[in-house]
């Protein structure tokens, strides 16, 4: 799915340009880019449109503003049969909602494509790209599996901002499949979870019966001792028995318990009793006790949900978005260069595109661990579903202090050990720090630590978690190398 992200360049100095904009962002001291938010789920699809507002300071963009400027309709993602998603009715929703925003596909400068569960299989994410393939270089992409889907719905609701001011907010996104559930404290998403529980993992006609029956559905089913299936009639006390069933399960794993055989993600570190929750995921549109009838729970387990937060003594905060929490998070871009003090080897390995940046949480003290710096970038690639090594990453160094060797040493050992997966599949050592040991570190790893291919490590780029970047060829006149950072942007306290 991952297609070839970039803007236009020209030889004028290495300039980078919008593909549709024609301008040139280092030029320019205050830009107004136009940004596209589409979500494609297995229940449901949507799109949010923004204007972001951004500020040039030294040679970077920061955020000023932000505005939602246009809210699409809610789409049932459309099905041609079984699991495959009909990338024709899905185009004909997107173009009618670009139309309904006054917009063209010309008009847009930047977005994000969120992909989760089924719309995230390969097949479905090859047709799903084709809707996009002439906006390729303008769309950050993202394959969204659990563990990268409880961040982003915590991000998006605006939890992870509210636990800045408030310490511990809990997070609890229910969507048609699926439950995510994030503990933040103090700005940080410190523990997550999933599960399987859902609106709409039963689904009904306009006459009750059961059209649509999922795996963990029919489960729910036999936990209340229904003996109905696909076709047959879902009765009003039934649908209200499963919700609770449902609702009894999401507070059981917000409450760090382990709800068996349907846990997607290992329980919570910490085990919450009371406190702040934040609702988002298209369940919780209903939670004001609106809804009325629909083909699925979402009324339902709503009502139980809100029952079971009141019993328990859970203070509910409303969400900054609510079945938009993941789409929130539209992309925008940035420009940087690099020092000029960079490492690369083979010399052709630039361009780079689309790089996603983990940011391992580690302290680079006087002494540095190399399995403690392995450990965190091995749970930085987990965090973002990356583990598996089928993409190629860059690494946000967090470095401070002295270059000396035992440092060093020390960071390239803990470096290729943690991201042996990505090596071992034939994706280069790509190492992005703010510090100046761009060319020392990696000259470090080639030398004493037995990395298999290609390293790319520069230096002066600040980066951070759901960022990701081109890294364009060195510039001739500076030794350094253009580097565009489209981030993932999401709602702040402030």
């Amino acid at each position: 799915m991952n297609k070839s992200m970039h803007p236009d360049e020209t030889d004028d100095g290495g300039r980078i340009h919008f593909s549709s904009a024609g301008r040139s962002l280092i030029e320019e001291d205050q830009i107004e880019l136009t940004s596209v938010g589409v979500d494609i789920g297995s229940s449901t699809s949507h799109l949010l449109v923004s204007t972001i507002m951004l500020e040039r300071m030294d040679t970077r963009y920061v955020v000023t503003g932000r505005e939602v400027q246009f809210e699409s309709e809610i789409l049932l993602t459309p099905y041609a049969d079984g699991n495959t998603i009909d990338a024709e009715a899905l185009a004909a929703f997107i173009e009618a909602q670009y139309a309904a925003a006054g917009l063209s596909s010309e008009d847009i400068d930047t977005g994000a494509l969120i992909l989760t569960g089924v719309a995230a299989r390969r097949t479905n994410a090859r047709a799903i790209g084709e809707i996009f393939a002439a906006q390729a270089g303008k769309f950050v992409a993202v394959s969204a599996g659990d563990a990268l889907e409880t961040l982003m719905a915590a991000h998006g609701s605006g939890a992870v901002a509210l636990s800045e001011r408030l310490g511990t907010v809990l997070n609890i996104d229910v969507g048609g499949g699926t439950t995510k559930i994030a503990l933040c404290r103090d700005g940080d998403i410190i523990s997550r979870t999933a599960l399987d529980a859902g609106a709409r993992l039963i689904v009904t006609d306009a006459d009750g019966r059961i059209t649509r029956l999922e795996p963990f559905g029919a489960r729910y089913l036999s936990d209340v001792d229904a003996e109905i299936g696909l076709g047959d009639v879902l009765p009003a006390d039934i649908r209200n028995k499963i919700a609770k069933q449902m609702a009894a399960a999401i507070i059981s794993a917000a409450r760090g318990e382990e709800v068996s055989d349907f846990m997607r993600l290992a329980p919570l570190a910490e085990a919450p009793t009371s406190g702040q929750i934040v609702f988002s995921g298209g369940v919780s549109e209903f939670l004001d006790g609106s809804g009325g009838n629909t083909d699925d729970l979402g009324p339902e387990l709503a009502l139980a949900l809100a029952s079971l937060v009141k019993e328990h003594a859970f203070q509910v905060s409303p969400a900054r978005q609510g079945i938009r929490a993941t789409v929130v998070g539209a992309s925008q871009y940035t420009v940087q260069v690099s020092g000029s003090t960079i490492y690369l080897d083979p010399d052709d390995t630039l361009p780079l595109r689309n790089l996603a940046v983990i940011a391992p949480t580690v302290v680079l003290g006087d002494e540095i661990d190399a399995q403690e710096v392995a450990a965190a970038i091995k749970d930085a690639l987990a965090r973002l579903d990356l583990q598996d090594g089928e993409t190629p990453v860059a690494v946000a160094v967090p470095w401070t202090g002295s270059a000396s060797y035992a440092r060093l040493r020390a960071l390239g050992n803990g470096l290729v050990t943690g991201l042996t997966t990505i090596l071992e599949k034939g994706h280069p050592l790509v190492i992005v720090s703010e510090g100046d040991i761009g060319g020392l570190i990696g000259m470090q790893c080639r030398s004493e630590e037995n990395c298999p291919g290609a390293i790319v490590s520069i230096d002066g780029i600040a980066l951070s978690e759901f960022d990701f970047i081109d890294i364009g060829e060195v510039l001739r006149s500076t030794g350094a190398t253009p580097v565009v950072v489209k981030s993932l942007l999401f709602p702040t306290e402030h």
